[in-house]
């Protein structure tokens, strides 16, 4: 009716099972983020031999929630490849630098040198099985390569076309107009490619004027830049897994050996803390980078979901927001910075009130002083 792509179910959006694993990762991610945070800062007491009674406590807590949390992160990211592998097969063969269909069960590029140019990833490193058994959760289902798929959104880009101009000639009937049923007939049975047709806007203003090379080239844009993808996955993951293996450690350390931790694993539990953040941001550009050149996958293509703004108010909001994000993160990290060297501070009075109230309930001697301290350093 309006001949425009609206979300017809909000609640279809967010509980489809796409948006339930990365919802949960992310969060996952965060409570990571914020473990690793409180883990470091422990160490960096401990390290400096101050407010160790405080840091031992808060480093106990940190690594075991951290644990739990870099679980539920590699569990959930597990879960986001099986997704990957209905709803962005393009992206996750991208990811494993995968130009040709393995045979099932595929491997796992571990580390390779993927080649855009060549179509192909240098002196590949493989484990086999794995990305199988990750991807489809079998041993014998194939895993699409980055040929094959484009090979496949060639074919759906003719398809598109067809749907395409089903969609003009509706248009050109005016609204309200009947709609013939061989037309409708038509788009319905092509309308989910039409956002393949609309790949074919840079090089031709009405697609069906595309020519084969034209369709050929639209069909190679669905593949993302290979390397940044392959790279960032591999050091997200990386770094993952450094995560459960810290804080697994720091379990181990702070409920079963009475805290006998040497210094070098202090100092890289303290040299950790940014590295959730950075985890993060990797995260953030294998998701969004690797759905390129989607807006909404298979419907709607980054190069038509434009707005009216011009290139001078792009510049004038883009440069406001990183001066503001910018002077936020740089007081931020000072306020952070600040209040780690200063240390914890009691509230004595809320101590002692504390302690009267215990010694009231449970008929004990009154303890504490009376004085009032509006803060003392914590030891």
């Amino acid at each position: 009716e309006t001949m425009r792509m609206e979300v017809e179910n909000f609640f279809e959006v967010l509980f489809n099972e796409v948006a339930q694993a990365k919802f949960v990762h992310t969060v996952s991610a965060g409570y990571v983020t914020a473990s690793i945070f409180v883990l470091g800062v422990s160490a960096f007491y401990m390290l400096r031999n101050r407010h160790t009674d405080l840091a031992k406590r808060s480093m106990t807590v940190a690594a075991s929630f951290g644990l739990a949390s870099a679980l539920s992160v590699i569990v959930l990211g597990d879960e986001s490849g099986y997704t990957a592998t209905t709803h962005q097969q393009m992206k996750l063969a991208a990811i494993e630098g995968m130009w040709e269909t393995e045979e099932a069960p595929a491997p796992f590029n571990l580390v390779g040198i993927p080649d855009q140019e060549a179509r192909e990833t240098h002196y590949r490193v493989e484990i086999p099985w794995v990305l199988g058994l990750i991807a489809t959760r079998s041993l014998t289902e194939e895993v699409p390569g980055i040929n094959d798929l484009v090979l496949e959104a060639e074919d759906r880009i003719r398809d598109g076309l067809l749907a395409y101009d089903a969609l003009v000639q509706i248009r050109a009937l005016g609204r309200g107009a009947e709609i013939p049923e061989d037309l409708r007939a038509q788009f319905d049975a092509h309308g989910s490619d039409i956002g393949y047709a609309y790949l074919l806007r840079p090089y031709v203003d009405d697609p069906r004027d595309a020519t084969d090379a034209q369709i050929e080239q639209a069909a190679w844009d669905t593949v993302p830049m290979v390397g940044p993808l392959f790279w960032s996955f591999r050091i997200m993951v990386g770094l993952g897994f450094f995560f459960l293996i810290l804080t697994a450690y720091f379990f181990w350390k702070t409920s079963f050996t009475n805290f006998r931790i040497p210094r070098y694993a202090l100092w890289i539990a303290f040299l950790s803390i940014p590295l959730p953040w950075v985890a993060a941001e990797l995260g953030w550009f294998v998701a969004e980078y690797g759905r390129q050149p989607w807006i909404i996958e298979g419907v709607l293509p980054t190069a038509i979901a434009v707005s009216e703004l011009g290139i001078a108010d792009l510049l004038i909001t883009l440069a406001g927001f990183v001066i503001l994000y910018s002077a936020l993160f740089v007081v931020e990290v000072w306020l952070m910075i600040k209040y780690v060297r200063k240390g914890p501070y009691l509230d004595q009075e809320a101590v002692d009130a504390f302690a009267r109230a215990r010694a009231d309930v449970f008929h004990l001697p009154h303890g504490g002083s009376d004085r009032p301290v509006t803060g003392a350093p914590a030891e």
